[in-house]
């Protein structure tokens, strides 16, 4: 009996987590937990120190980030680009298989010196060794199997440049949320990608992204409905049948 207590006390714990959201919009996660802002408010010490000219500020015909003809994509730790997610994946898959194998064997003796007729006048009526004995078998076999899936999502997010490696690939982190009455959804973008795969508008496609991690989903009424109770989720994993 003392050994359920813990059990009791953690479920009576995390039911009353749950009871505090009741009739509450689910909370934006906080901006300064992320790595975008840790990012952006630490840029980090430089590899190696940048030279200076004296004419750069007074040209304008520099190619610093803010001239006219400057380059205004990300590269460095704390810039901000986006990326555009179409992914439209379609796949069919169908496998047949199919056996079959028949064998019939039969094997008597009618004529051996005598022996055989000497053999039935002992055997029960309707016995004999002209057809001593005689096998059928069949087997057969039919597989069938097909899959059958369709991706469709478009979206666009900002992300911000993390942390830039030795090779230059820049790792890249960000997250949306958008909440509609009593869901948030949630759309999270992580990756590295190369400064030259970025366009001149300053984006860059999902395809483009190594390692790429993204995940859209929800939390809310909605998606709390949609889930099985923890009760069932636990007897799903231990129950055998």
């Amino acid at each position: 009996m003392r050994q359920g207590w813990p059990l009791a006390l953690v479920a009576a714990l995390a039911a009353c987590q749950r009871l505090e959201g009741v009739g509450k919009a689910p909370a934006f996660s906080p901006v300064e937990s992320g790595g975008e802002y840790h990012a952006m408010t630490t840029p980090g010490l430089p590899d190696s120190p940048e030279p200076g000219y004296a004419s750069v500020e007074a040209s304008l015909w520099t190619g610093a980030r803010g001239s006219l003809l400057g380059d205004r994509r990300a590269g460095k730790r704390g810039d901000i680009l986006t990326v555009v997610i179409e992914i439209d994946d379609k796949a069919e898959i169908s496998n047949s298989t199919g056996r079959s194998r028949s064998s019939a064997d039969s094997m008597g003796i009618p004529n051996l010196v005598g022996i055989p007729q000497r053999i039935d006048q002992n055997l029960p009526d309707g016995a004999g060794m002209a057809n001593a004995f005689g096998t059928n078998s069949s087997s057969d076999y039919q597989g069938n199997g097909s899959v059958a899936r369709k991706e469709k999502l478009t979206l666009r997010v900002a992300v911000t440049v993390v942390e830039t490696l030795p090779n230059g690939v820049l790792r890249i982190q960000g997250s949306q949320e958008v909440r509609v009455n009593f869901e948030v959804r949630e759309l999270v973008v992580q990756g590295f990608v190369r400064p030259e795969d970025i366009s001149r508008q300053n984006e860059i496609t999902y395809d483009k992204i190594a390692g790429a991690r993204i995940s859209y989903g929800g939390r809310g009424q909605i998606t709390d409905v949609q889930q099985p109770r923890y009760g069932q989720q636990v007897a799903d994993v231990l129950l055998p049948f």
